[in-house]
């Protein structure tokens, strides 16, 4: 994961722009793994840990509704997670996470591995995808980070 969050961070510092992130089942996890690397300070611009439901619509602007109608962990919700991290500050890219990391909690829908993504680039569009890993807890977080960080460097390269 070194290897790409450095290519990541180097691109970001190339083009003078900054990350911001939204994570609930990651907790803070990538975060950390931007954080890390020494000199984020530069690059990485803030996180929100937004786990609880109210913490998606208090400090991202998740409409509750989206919440009710499609669930947490849902297409409508990560955009809305990615969407309100531009909104509320200044950097150029955002990342949201919003998933079911286990052992319990999943449901027919989304089983536990299930893990809702949006990258949202400022000015540009949102893109979202849904993964599907195994794995313990911990396992399954990691993985999550790792391909959230993977499809930003994908598009910071363009």
């Amino acid at each position: 994961m070194r290897t790409i969050i450095t290519h990541v961070s180097q691109r970001l510092l190339e083009r003078q722009q900054q990350l911001a992130v939204a994570e609930s089942c990651t907790g803070g996890y990538l975060s950390k793994i931007c954080t890390d690397l020494p000199g984020s300070s530069q690059w990485f611009d803030r996180a929100y840990i937004t786990y609880s439901n109210q913490a998606k619509t208090d400090m991202l602007g998740v409409p509750a509704e989206t919440i009710d109608q499609h669930g947490a962990v849902s297409q409508q919700t990560v955009i809305a997670m990615a969407e309100g991290v531009l909104k509320h500050c200044p950097a150029h890219w955002s990342i949201a996470i919003s998933g079911v990391a286990g052992p319990g909690g999943g449901s027919d829908i989304n089983p536990v591995g299930s893990v809702w993504f949006a990258w949202g680039q400022r000015g540009g569009k949102v893109s979202a995808q849904k993964q599907q890993f195994s794995g313990d807890r911990d396992q399954i977080r990691v993985q999550a980070v790792e391909l959230a960080l993977e499809e930003l460097k994908q598009l910071i390269a363009v």
